[in-house]
């Protein structure tokens, strides 16, 4: 058996976890009277515990929900637990402050409800926190927190200074063309242009014309001149994005543009100079390609005085909840909701989930789910058919940690009364004989001295 002091000492501690955390945490009985507040709920309502108990909570927390969709009366009522829910409160100085709330309800030994709790958050803060947060991991557009890309990050202010070409290589959709915009940004060449074109998607005689342009007449439907993207990109930058994917023949005339400076429009019986910063990307490995002769090294040599290589989403999971944060506020922006985030159970899916279509993969899940979900939390049910067939993971709700909050409570009240239980029992208005069940069932430590003063 602990001595008193040990017994005491691991209470502390506990009611010391609840009145530490940022979320706020407030219990009512079944008349929606306050029994607990703890230190960040009394900081974001403005109202002391010893202001707040025993009064409805609804005059503390002062909703336009309160009367008319209360989530904590809907709980009582259902005993269902409401998931973020984002609600707006007043003050005890009169300022509206943006919440997530979750409830849950009380229970005794029987399993009769005696009250329920909330835990809330308030998203101005939160949303401050995570600018903070996100502003250590984020360049320019792109955000990451994985060790190669925070190296990266270090590198491209340098790689932007210079003039020189850059190959950017990686999977589709891990973010080329972010990086290659990063590098515009970056550059001397900032007030400048950056144009791109897809030049796997395009056949030679097309792609020809649209990097260099054509006079009139220089085909049947040519009747007037056309700028290509090397003029369009004059004075700033080139991104050619699918490098790899053009023709041997498109090879040598790219080339040329690179080692001369110029270039030829169709149709044209003059040579026109060229100021543009190439930039290309690969989803392929060029390496390879020149050991296997489908790619000219001369070209890669000149596209590839500088390469940036970009890992694959599976290898940089500790991404996946900040991005998901990103995609979630981009959509909520986007399509005028006031999505939270996502459920324990969607992050643990998507945790698991490989992305052969990395970033752009999680981008197009995160927009699904948005289209089916109409309020509240992102849940299993609106993500894509094949990742709910992963659904093999367990449901974890906020019910589930309801034993270490109703120990909090508990704690929290007997400390209230110098650890009497009888005290105790009469402020929570259940039977001693309940009270001691609770504490038996819950493991919790008394001091020995108190106990047996009751």
């Amino acid at each position: 058996m602990k001595n008193p002091g040990e017994n005491k000492t691991l209470c502390d501690k506990l009611l010391t976890i609840v009145d530490n955390i940022s979320d706020g945490v407030f219990s009512v009985d079944l008349d929606f009277r306050i029994t607990f507040l703890n230190k960040a709920a009394q900081t974001i309502t403005g109202f002391t515990a010893d202001q707040a108990m025993g009064k409805f909570c609804k005059d503390i927390f002062r909703t336009s929900a309160c009367d008319t969709d209360c989530p904590l009366k809907a709980t009582l009522t259902t005993g269902k637990p409401v998931i973020n829910k984002p609600v707006c409160i007043t003050n005890k100085k009169g300022k509206r402050i943006p919440l997530s709330i979750s409830t849950a309800t009380l229970k005794d030994e029987q399993g009769n409800i005696t009250g329920g709790v909330e835990t809330f958050r308030d998203l101005d803060l939160a949303r401050k926190l995570q600018k903070e947060f996100e502003g250590r991991f984020t360049f320019e557009e792109m955000i990451s927190r994985n060790k190669t890309m925070l190296e990266l990050f270090e590198t491209l202010p340098t790689i932007a200074e210079s003039n020189s070409s850059v190959l950017i290589e990686g999977e589709s959709g891990t973010g080329k063309e972010l990086v290659a915009r990063s590098l515009h940004n970056l550059s001397l060449r900032s007030e400048g242009p950056f144009i791109s074109i897809n030049c796997g998607a395009l056949p030679d005689n097309l792609l020809e014309s649209e990097l260099f342009g054509y006079v009139a007449g220089a085909f049947t439907d040519a009747r007037k001149d056309k700028l290509g993207r090397f003029a369009l990109a004059e004075h700033g930058t080139l991104f050619l994005d699918e490098i790899s994917n053009i023709s041997q023949a498109m090879q040598i005339k790219l080339l040329r543009v690179l080692q001369e400076k110029e270039y030829e429009p169709l149709g044209a019986t003059r040579t026109v100079r060229s100021d543009v910063r190439i930039i290309s990307a690969s989803n392929s490995n060029l390496d390879q390609m020149v050991s296997e002769g489908t790619f000219r090294p001369d070209l890669y040599y000149r596209i590839n005085v500088v390469k940036i290589s970009l890992p694959p989403l599976r290898e940089r999971k500790e991404d996946i909840p900040l991005l998901i944060d990103h995609f979630v506020d981009q959509f909520n922006r986007l399509h005028r909701k006031d999505i939270p985030g996502v459920s324990q159970p969607v992050l643990e899916i998507l945790m698991k989930h490989n992305y052969p279509g990395n970033i752009r993969e999680l981008e197009n899940i995160i927009e699904h789910a948005f289209v089916l979900c109409q309020d509240g939390i992102i849940r299993p049910e609106h993500l894509p058919e094949n990742l709910q067939a992963k659904g093999s993971i367990p449901v974890v709700e906020i019910a589930s940690s309801m034993k270490e909050m109703e120990s909090l409570f508990i704690i929290a009240a007997l400390k209230r009364n110098d650890w009497s239980r009888k005290k105790t029992a009469e402020e929570l208005n259940i039977a001693p004989s309940t009270l001691y069940r609770k504490i038996r069932r819950l493991g919790l430590k008394v001091p020995y001295r108190k106990a047996k003063m009751q």
